[in-house]
């Protein structure tokens, strides 16, 4: 049994009447979560990112969105293929109905019989075709703006707090050097002799005669030679090292935006941009809440219980702590201003320490005995509290 075809606005959770800005929010929102780079082994996440993708790429384009929502399905020609094909989608469909009988039909109720490939007639899936079917070169007549590049980066803790620059190698469309991106060779255009340049002609099926866009030169009613090189798209695909400046502060999530990095556009159209999604590796003792830098520091009874100034690591260095007489274990202390800059306020968050007591591990006589000393001097029972709520 066939599967039901893919719902591309339920794969973005958006309504049908979404427009381009949502279906785009709502594509960067999915692909910065499902992203493999930012899923690592996830195999389920990775087929997310694809059926996410795959609709976004159908309904980013206003032809092939308009072909999905009439039909249910998009194609190049015309007809479903894979998942769903032969079914009926939303809109009107075609799928599993036989036309041929009826071309045929209506050809024998005008006294000719079927009609030959001689007399110029064609079947309801020729016509179908040239209907809803998208050419690359149809495509190409109209400029259009590049699409976006989604890429996930990993950077290290260091690189993240301090920024740094980055070479990335990015896959992307280039505008084709051979023909300046027109997908036709130099040299004048001829014309085209199916249609006598009008770009249309009239084909018949049975009875029927319907006036289509030529097919030869797709409606253009010229003739072009189509550039060798990237056989008439006008681009090229090329990996290109980009440049990317993480600024001061980055963090797993941040999302950064190169322009113009993204494939080139068609006929002179702008090209798309390059987002870049950053994820963050851990640090062996820092710990990082927004601009807030965290760490659990140990110190002795002895410490703890007299009062002192320790030496605790900060992202800047060295910094003296104070630990007041009697310092609980847990106790928390702030070091103002020893967090991450926030590169949008200008502001630096503070360095949380988490105090932890160490009890002495005993390896002699003597701290055995001023232990049992100190236990003598100080008989009260820490969980007195606890058990006078039991």
């Amino acid at each position: 049994m066939a599967q039901q075809q893919q719902d591309y606005y339920k794969a973005l959770g958006v309504e049908r009447s979404a427009d381009a800005a949502e279906i785009r929010k709502a594509y960067r929102k999915l692909a910065r979560k499902h992203h493999p780079d930012l899923n690592p082994g996830d195999k389920a996440a990775e087929e997310r990112f694809k059926k996410v993708q795959e609709a976004y790429d159908i309904l980013s384009d206003p032809k092939k969105k308009q072909m999905y929502d009439q039909v249910g399905f998009y194609s190049e020609n015309g007809m479903p293929t894979g998942a769903g094909a032969g079914q009926r989608g939303p809109g009107m469909g075609f799928g599993g109905f036989d036309f041929s009988d009826v071309f045929t039909h209506a050809g024998r109720a005008g006294g000719g019989g079927p009609a030959t490939d001689a007399e110029g007639s064609g079947n309801f899936q020729d016509i179908f075709n040239q209907w809803f079917g998208r050419s690359k070169s149809e495509s190409a007549a109209v400029p259009e703006k590049g699409a976006d590049l989604e890429y996930g980066l990993s950077i290290d803790f260091w690189q993240a707090i301090r920024g740094t620059q980055i070479r990335l190698s990015v896959n992307r469309q280039e505008v084709c050097a051979a023909c300046g991106g027109s997908g036709s060779r130099s040299g004048a255009n001829t014309v085209c002799p199916e249609c006598n340049g009008s770009g249309n002609v009239t084909q018949m099926a049975g009875a029927m005669k319907f006036n289509l866009k030529c097919p030869r030169c797709e409606g253009t009613g010229r003739l072009t030679n189509r550039c060798g090189t990237c056989h008439g798209d006008g681009r090229i695909s090329t990996a290109e090292t980009v440049e990317v400046r993480i600024p001061p502060g980055a963090q797993t999530g941040s999302r950064l935006r190169v322009a113009g990095k993204g494939n080139a556009g068609t006929h002179g159209a702008p090209p798309g941009d390059l987002y870049i999604t950053v994820r963050v590796e851990p640090h062996p003792f820092f710990r990082r809440e927004g601009d807030d830098i965290q760490i659990t520091v140990p110190v002795r009874i002895d410490e703890a219980g007299l009062g002192t100034k320790i030496e605790v690591p900060t992202i800047d260095g060295r910094a003296l702590l104070k630990i007041p007489q009697g310092t609980k274990n847990g106790q928390k202390f702030r070091l103002r201003e020893k967090g991450v800059l926030n590169s949008r306020t200008a502001k630096r968050g503070d360095q949380i320490v988490d105090v932890t007591i160490e009890a002495p591990v005993v390896h002699d006589e003597r701290t055995k005995e001023l232990l049992r000393e100190y236990a003598t001097l100080n008989p009260e029972d820490p969980r007195a509290e606890m058990w006078s709520k039991v």
